[in-house]
């Protein structure tokens, strides 16, 4: 099993370091990938990078928000994946693959159904054996919501999940304080470019006059993301896709990381007491790691992150 203990190199100890750091200087060159686009049930479409070795087990990784498949945390996850023994699907959300979407709708905290859709068309294009779950930031939260609030597929096994705002609101208003002001603004400006890209092939159905004027999450779901996808407002759109509620019904083996110093999570979002009520889950709370960091020096150039995750996908006392 996991061990819960992750010591940070030297000077790394500091929450933002571990969560810059690997965004700005790490480079993983190692993951080739097969990109396949498929339609979706509505009639749009998702871009999906895969990476195999003739495995029959499968592991399907969800980015972060405003991430995608070529994110070094990633490619990093994918590498370790295919070291394990495991065939490897990274998929980018709508509109995140370099493309946008053809419908105004796009991607949040709740899209179980693309994520359903992806584990049906895996499942469905090779003879894979079982299926696993791995998914950073929002992408996790999306792999608990998809397991506790859906029926998840037979063929989903195990999961894995780090940096989870399970709890939307609280991990929200942190994003708000001016000691993330950096991350927030730089959230706000990926995002604009994706409005601004929708206005081109969808003139008319969306805007962005006085997007200046919106400063956090609150703002930015009230106008967009709320209305976009059927919620009342943002309050609404946390409180129905926060993962944090739907943890003690999840059935699948499943392990959740959540560094104590991560600059994105509240207390709120450390499901102590979900996570102890159901022995599905296995909690683990290092104190460093920040958020989708847990940076290691090796030679394997893998993360510690990474490492966790193949040792439990690959353990067999569960």
């Amino acid at each position: 099993m996991p061990e819960n203990i992750y010591i940070p190199p030297f000077l790394f100890g500091n929450g933002h370091i571990q969560t810059i750091f690997p965004v700005v200087f790490r480079k993983v060159d190692s993951v080739c990938y097969k990109r396949e686009r498929i339609t979706t049930f509505d009639n749009d479409f998702l871009d999906i990078d895969w990476s195999t070795n003739n495995n029959n087990r499968l592991a399907i990784v969800s980015h972060g928000l405003e991430g995608n498949t070529s994110r070094a945390y990633v490619k990093g996850m994918v590498k370790a994946i295919n070291n394990g023994g495991w065939d490897a699907l990274a998929w980018n959300y709508r509109s995140c693959s370099g493309e946008p979407n053809r419908l105004l709708r796009s991607y949040h905290n709740g899209v179980t159904d693309d994520l359903s859709w992806v584990i049906h068309h895996a499942k469905h294009r090779y003879p894979y054996k079982e299926i696993a779950l791995v998914g950073f930031s929002l992408g996790g939260n999306l792999t608990l919501l998809y397991l506790g609030r859906e029926t998840p597929d037979p063929i989903v096994k195990k999961a894995v999940v780090f940096s989870v705002p399970c709890d939307l609101k609280a991990s929200s208003k942190i994003l708000a304080k001016p000691t993330n002001k950096i991350y927030m603004k730089r959230f706000l400006i990926m995002l604009h470019q994706k409005i601004k890209a929708k206005m081109e092939i969808l003139p008319g159905l969306i805007d962005d006059k006085g997007y200046d004027k919106i400063k956090d999450f609150k703002a930015f779901d009230d106008r967009y993301t709320a209305p976009v996808h059927g919620f009342k407002n943002a309050y609404d759109y946390w409180k129905k896709c926060s993962s944090k509620p739907f943890i003690p019904d999840i059935t699948v083996p499943t392990l959740i990381i959540n560094a104590v110093n991560d600059p994105f999570l509240s207390e709120a979002c450390f499901p102590v007491k979900e996570a102890g009520s159901n022995k599905h889950i296995t909690l683990s709370m290092p104190e460093s790691g920040g958020h989708v960091g847990f940076v290691s020096f090796n030679k394997e150039n893998l993360y510690w992150s990474e490492k966790q995750a193949i040792k439990f996908l690959n353990s067999n006392d569960l």
